[in-house]
């Protein structure tokens, strides 16, 4: 066990001794590696451990955090001693025993972190590196990231919550750059999973995926401008996704809608979305990248079923949160690491399946872009409004897709764009990334079927 019970149960108990009425204890040991090349010579290789103890108190809305790296009992009394004179008063609350420990299971994983030696990640590396280099003669640099994490977490709390579990994570980075007659433009792949290297040596084709991103440098290298101006976009399937979770996930998480700093406060039970439109957040999903048995406050993750046919049926709720908002929390709270207090954040999220097909939804569409893969952008959590780069875009002309096209961006608001989109694909597929915010950095799976929304402006450097 990470930290013995009988001095958790004394620090919970330190916590509530001037009138607060929850306190949490959060420990966590963490081994992870990363190691990058860049143009085949090997930059970077890093391995770390971090442990740490990380301490909540809290008296309604009001919370106090801190942490340690230390596991001496004095310190972490004097932690918790110290956090709880915020709270100027006699104790009130009474914790309640400790549950049996409960150890989560369910995201098993068969070749572990450890068990990988430095020469067999550098060897796939190499194979990553050759293919994505071998692709074109136009190809001048490749980067190949290979990353992993084993994170262990025991959390406990006043209200008898006593969980473990341990999180592996993977993921390999493939970013191609193509470049000719001054112009540069790049293409990028980077699965990930909540599984061990099995994953990466056995499920993924890496020689595959580093071609996919030098194919994509290659296409945009080679394409025209886009136009730019009002225009129906059929969005791809995967990390597409992303322009749900920036634009609209975000403002259904508590962190935004307790502070009524959300477009969609007050709306619960009504229509927020077409009809075609259900969204959904779901943790539990087996081996998933944003993936987890508890959240970080101790509870079991669930499936959350944020918009169904286009109305709000859910947000996304912490503990403390939920008592701003007179709600229960739904399994949602999260944070990087023990540095970090959690709040509510999301896992896994996509819009669901629907009755379309890839073929259907571009065959009705007359003219427009066709945004395959999707690159970076910016959002305003307060009112939605989004920009997002398209690293692989394409024209569709009487229903076919045609001419590939760079330097496309899609401007809009996401709360409008639910209520554009007009056809769901059947093709529900996944992307990885890494989402920031108040509570740090947490993988993040993002996903969606292809779609269609009516009109986007499309930012380009020649007119339509």
């Amino acid at each position: 066990m990470l930290l013995e019970k009988k001095l958790i149960e004394e620090l919970l108990e330190a916590g509530l001794s001037r009138g607060a009425d929850f306190s949490e204890v959060f420990v966590e040991n963490t081994q992870s590696s990363m190691l990058q090349s860049l143009s085949g010579r090997l930059e970077a290789v890093n391995s770390s451990k971090s442990f740490g103890i990380g301490i909540r108190v809290a008296k309604r809305y009001k919370t106090v955090y801190g942490y340690t790296n230390s596991k001496n009992p004095e310190d972490l009394h004097k932690l918790a001693d110290d956090l709880s004179k915020s709270f100027d008063g006699e104790a009130l609350t009474t914790r309640k025993p400790l549950m049996e420990l409960e150890v989560g299971n369910r995201h098993g994983v068969q070749i572990k972190p450890n068990e990988v030696s430095l020469e067999e990640k550098v060897n796939y590396i190499k194979k990553a590196y050759k293919a994505a280099e071998e692709y074109d003669d136009a190809i001048k640099q490749v980067i190949v990231g290979l990353s992993d994490s084993t994170q262990e977490v025991l959390i406990a709390n006043s209200e008898g919550r006593f969980v473990t579990e341990t999180r592996v994570r993977v993921r390999v980075r493939v970013n191609s750059v193509a470049s000719k007659d001054g112009v540069m433009q790049t293409g990028g792949e980077s699965p990930g999973s909540g599984k061990g290297y099995e994953y990466l040596f056995n499920e993924i084709d890496i020689e595959e995926y580093a071609k996919s991103a030098s194919r994509i440098a290659m296409t945009m290298l080679n394409a025209e401008e886009c136009p730019s101006g009002v225009m129906p976009v059929v969005i791809h399937n995967g990390f597409g996704g992303v322009i749900f979770h920036e634009s609209c996930g975000h403002p259904l998480e508590a962190t935004s809608v307790a502070k009524n700093a959300s477009v969609f406060c007050g709306k619960m039970g009504e229509k927020v979305a077409s009809d075609v439109v259900t969204a959904i957040d779901d943790g539990t999903l087996e081996n998933r990248w944003g993936s987890a048995n508890y959240d970080d406050e101790g509870y079991p993750q669930q499936r959350r079923v944020l918009i169904e046919k286009g109305i709000l049926k859910s947000y996304m709720v912490d503990k403390i949160n939920g008592r701003r908002m007179s709600a229960e929390p739904t399994g949602s709270s999260r944070r990087q690491n023990y540095k970090f207090a959690p709040t509510s954040r999301m896992s896994n999220t996509y819009i669901d399946n629907g009755e379309s097909t890839f073929d259907e939804i571009v065959a009705a569409t007359k003219y427009g872009l066709f945004a395959k893969k999707l690159g970076g952008g910016s959002v305003n959590p307060g009112n939605g409004d989004f920009n997002f780069a398209v690293m692989e875009g394409y024209m569709i002309r009487d229903g076919k897709i045609a001419e590939p096209v760079r330097g496309a961006s899609l401007v809009g608001n996401g709360g409008n764009i639910l209520h554009k989109i007009d056809m769901v694909g059947n093709n529900l597929d996944s992307g990885r990334g890494m989402c920031g915010s108040v509570s740090g950095s947490i993988p993040a799976d993002v996903g969606q079927p292809t779609l269609r929304v009516t009109e986007i402006t499309v930012g380009g450097k020649r007119g339509a």
